[in-house]
């Protein structure tokens, strides 16, 4: 039997708009995953410290304050600075199609827009840690 999936979900800076990233918790809570919610306006700092502490395969940050092209990069930075290479980070939120090739490029997973089904979600993933949809 394989381990379950640990997965953080973080509303970074200023927004305050959680729904989207409780129904992204719940969806990947629903798909067998465990999910750590930490709540609104985190820093990256806490972010990736809450990351470590609770062992995570991955972290997802919601972000619809237009602050995408700082926060994933800072928490990327903090990661690679903390070992966690082997930790994927994906998120969600409103940013531009031309933002999110830019953060690809600087390794962050998949980012997904509104109107994304949240089984695409989980089979996203999923397929990066090989288990079963």
């Amino acid at each position: 039997m394989s381990q379950n999936i640990r997965v953080l979900i973080a509303k970074a800076g200023l927004d305050g708009h959680d729904r989207g990233a409780k129904v992204i918790a719940a969806a990947l809570r629903d798909a067998g995953m465990e999910v750590i919610y930490t709540g609104l306006r985190k820093t990256p700092e806490a972010i990736v410290e809450a990351a470590l502490q609770e062992d995570v395969n991955a972290i997802g940050i919601s972000s619809l304050s237009g602050a995408h092209m700082t926060i994933f990069p800072k928490v990327k930075n903090l990661m690679k600075e903390k070992g966690m290479d082997d930790v994927l980070l994906f998120g969600g939120g409103i940013v531009p199609q031309e933002d999110i090739v830019r953060l690809k490029e600087l390794g962050i997973g998949e980012i997904f827009t509104p109107g994304a089904s949240t089984f695409a979600i989980v089979d996203y993933i999923k397929s990066i840690f090989r288990q079963p949809a």
